[in-house]
């Protein structure tokens, strides 16, 4: 939690304001979570803070919050095309995705547990960026991405608004977007470099090399296709 905690000060997340009666104060919690490896394995155990949605108020605190999806048929397209013209698939996760965008409206949050100011300790959070639970939170990134991407000369796919092509001369890029995961193929591996260096530049980024494991499902690559286990332990070879 401290290592959360931490970051979302650094971030710049909120900044703590006396409580008024005209505020809608909205409460929070921790969320705990087991980060698994493809074989089950525990990789890590993760802390996040999340606000408490059912506390918002359309018009007040939010009001746009359809975010799009990308959906399966998109998946196994881009999948086939990077098996059937041998392009290497990558998988990249955003760290803390949703602390780099800003809110479009005043929210006002209670104190995150156990992390109470002790110098104010009847003051609330002023969030200034985005935070897990928020309702607007997903469009607000996915808003942020998106909007980086078309600035470095990607353009939005007109069937899938979370898939996006950079085409310029020989080089093609394919991104996939699902919140903070990013599927990644590409025919010319300096022109991948400098896009991740860009992006890194605005984005903190954990790089999980090739695709193995995504959404929950374990993939495995054999000589002609992708497959797709029923079960995270099983496999098809």
């Amino acid at each position: 939690m401290s290592v959360e905690f931490n970051a979302l000060i650094r971030n710049g997340t909120w900044e703590l304001v006396p409580a008024t009666s005209h505020q809608n104060l909205i409460g929070c919690k921790w969320v705990f979570r087991i980060k698994r490896h493809p074989d089950y394995n525990i990789d890590r155990y993760k802390a996040h803070l999340a606000a408490k949605e059912f506390h918002q108020r359309p018009g007040i605190d939010f009001s746009n919050t359809f975010c799009p999806v990308v959906k399966p048929t998109t998946i196994q397209i881009v999948q086939h095309l990077a098996l059937s013209s041998g392009w290497p698939i990558c998988q990249l996760d955003v760290n803390n995705a949703f602390f780099h965008s800003s809110l479009s409206k005043d929210v006002y949050m209670s104190q995150p547990p156990g992390f109470v100011d002790s110098n104010f300790p009847s003051h609330v959070c002023k969030l200034c960026k985005e935070l897990y639970g928020l309702k607007q939170a997903p469009r607000a990134w996915y808003k942020e991405l998106s909007s980086f991407l078309l600035s470095h000369g990607f353009t939005n796919a007109l069937s899938n608004a979370s898939l996006f092509i950079y085409h310029h001369s020989s080089a093609i890029i394919y991104l996939l977007i699902y919140v903070d995961d990013l599927i990644v193929i590409r025919n010319n591996s300096s022109t991948l470099s400098r896009f991740l260096h860009n992006l890194a530049q605005r984005f903190s980024l954990k790089d999980l090399s090739h695709l193995h494991y995504f959404l929950g499902v374990e993939m495995c690559l054999l000589l002609v296709d992708y497959v797709f286990p029923s079960t995270n332990t099983s496999r098809i070879f």
